[in-house]
């Protein structure tokens, strides 16, 4: 099932597998456990390391397999065919497994070596979902760390019956030991968090001693790297703090608008980021979360675990959210009927109904690809016509499944208590309330600025966007902002990178021109 090309970059990456591997399959007499036996045995005739057995367990998934050394318990486990996003996943367990390094610093790996308990977590992915492979890895790579970490990955699609009976309707959705874990992208730092209770008060002490920073970066999006780059290019010490590196980029699943950049994903995009920011002299401090800002001669930003980092200059890029509807039971609904990723939960409604709010690009292309993988989709507009480009209302219109509501308001998201059940929605011209049964609801009406822990403090507009001017300043002296979180039109990632790139100079200009002040203000208080 691997196509000549695949196999041969494959045959490659195998080539640094330095220890016998085992890869253990559960099989029965479906075409997918035919399908899955094909690949094993693909993949086995590519490393003389690497062989495969099929194992009678009754309590096993099928079709699924293990990966481990030979003759040892097998800590990763894949329940269904990791193709797609998955195979990178795929490939990375059978290298890290074979003796390839894992690319985590020393402190993470001790940390994780050093977790007490028994820990068997669960995660249900979809193929085309772009935010797995993140989970899916990062608990692969755990479960090769510490013995005591197992870790099954299971395609929600394949095995919908279960997908039904535990009510998983967003993936990456977690388990561990039977009970609910969480959902949506984690990295290992994230899920590290939650299962050592103690590593938050001690990153906070860590970030207390960091010292003074000449520009603090807030915010790790493209907005982000570009400033830090540029910054730290300066030869200043530069920081960056964000909550996930690479921000609203690892949500997006095709980039084919970044100049230079023909076709990329976006989790490859924010990887590359990451990657060339870490190419300079820049603190990143990741997996935290900015909740005032306290501006000064030295300005502060106070972040939600206690700790306090303090900079002579700022950049605000803390980015954009999906908008929320604002309508009762979207919160109640939310990952058990109600999604903001069609790619990443459309698989896990197949053969279901559902609606899409929202008749901009991203909704209409979002009903388009939902048309091809659901019974019927409702697409519901607020405005009297939608506002998707004419190539993409034709394709709509074309599909015989979709069903176009346009100048209503959605009123209600109803369920049974555990799931969405259907949506309620009232015609704006005639009053009339309607109501339609359903399985799932994709909101996708845009963006909300990230700048709630910023209110009274700068100045922002009536849509919540810091206020910039031409060169990135904020109302604030010393602090400024770029890409999504701003003013600036056009919510793009190569504007955001320009604006990243143009708030950083601006501040370093900033920082050039205050520091003789600055030092006058020291030596007066010094001979005072």
């Amino acid at each position: 099932m691997l196509d000549a090309n695949l196999k041969n970059q494959l045959k490659a990456y195998l080539e640094k597998v330095s220890r016998p591997i085992e890869l253990v399959a559960f099989l029965d007499g479906s075409d997918k456990s035919k399908e899955l036996k094909g690949l094993l045995d693909e993949i086995a005739s590519l490393s003389t390391h690497i062989s495969v057995v099929e194992k009678d367990d009754a309590g096993a998934r099928r079709p699924s397999f293990t990966i481990g050394e030979k003759g040892k318990d097998a800590g990763i486990h894949f329940a269904g065919i990791p193709m797609g996003h998955e195979f990178t996943s795929l490939v990375l367990a059978l290298l890290q497994t074979g003796g390839h390094p894992i690319k985590l610093d020393d402190a993470t790996i001790e940390q994780i070596k050093n977790l007490d308990g028994d820990f068997h977590f669960e995660t249900y992915f979809s193929l085309s979902c772009q935010n797995c492979p993140e989970v899916v890895q990062a608990l692969n790579v755990m479960a090769i760390i510490n013995p005591r970490i197992k870790h099954v990955a299971i395609d929600g699609a394949l095995f919908q019956q279960e997908v039904e009976s535990r009510q998983v309707m967003a993936v990456p959705m977690m388990f561990l030991n039977g009970e609910s874990y969480g959902s949506g992208r984690m990295g290992v730092k994230e899920i590290l968090a939650k299962l050592d209770t103690g590593a938050a008060e001690r990153a906070a002490k860590e970030l207390e001693n960091k010292p003074v920073f000449d520009m603090l970066i807030v915010g790790g999006g493209p907005a982000g790297a570009a400033a830090a780059i540029y910054a730290a290019r300066k030869g200043i010490a530069t920081g960056v703090v964000a909550e996930r590196f690479g921000g609203q980029v690892l949500d997006t699943m095709s980039i084919e608008n970044f100049v230079s950049v023909q076709e990329t994903e976006g989790p490859k995009f924010a990887v590359a980021l990451e990657q060339h920011v870490k190419q300079y002299e820049v603190d990143v401090m990741d997996v935290q979360r900015a909740a005032k800002l306290v501006p000064g001669r030295i300005n502060e930003i106070h972040l939600a675990s206690g700790a306090v980092l303090k900079a002579k200059t700022i950049v605000l890029s803390t980015g954009a959210r999906w908008r929320e509807v604002g309508v009762p039971g979207e919160q109640e609904y939310r990952n058990r009927g109600v999604a903001y990723c069609p790619h990443c939960d459309g698989p896990l409604f197949k053969g279901k109904r559902v609606a899409v709010i929202g008749g901009g690009n991203s909704g209409v292309e979002a009903a388009i690809d939902l048309a091809n993988i659901v019974s019927a989709v409702t697409l519901i507009e607020f405005g009297a016509e939608l506002r998707a480009d004419a190539v993409l209302q034709k394709k709509l219109r074309s599909l015989s499944n979709v069903t176009i509501v346009t100048q209503v308001q959605t009123t209600e998201i109803t369920g049974d208590g555990k799931k969405v059940n259907g949506i309620s929605y009232t015609d704006r011209a005639t009053g009339a309330s309607h109501h339609v049964e359903l399985e799932g609801v994709f909101v996708q009406i845009g963006l909300v600025p990230n700048t709630e822990w910023l209110k009274g403090s700068i100045e922002l507009s009536k849509h919540g966007e810091i206020v910039v001017d031409a060169k990135g300043a904020t109302s604030i002296p010393g602090v400024f902002a770029a890409g999504d979180v701003t003013t600036v039109p056009y919510k793009q990632i190569v504007i955001a990178v320009g604006e990243g790139a143009k708030a950083s100079l601006s501040a370093f200009d900033h920082l050039i021109r205050t520091s003789v002040d600055d030092d006058a203000v020291v030596e007066e208080e010094v001979t005072a």
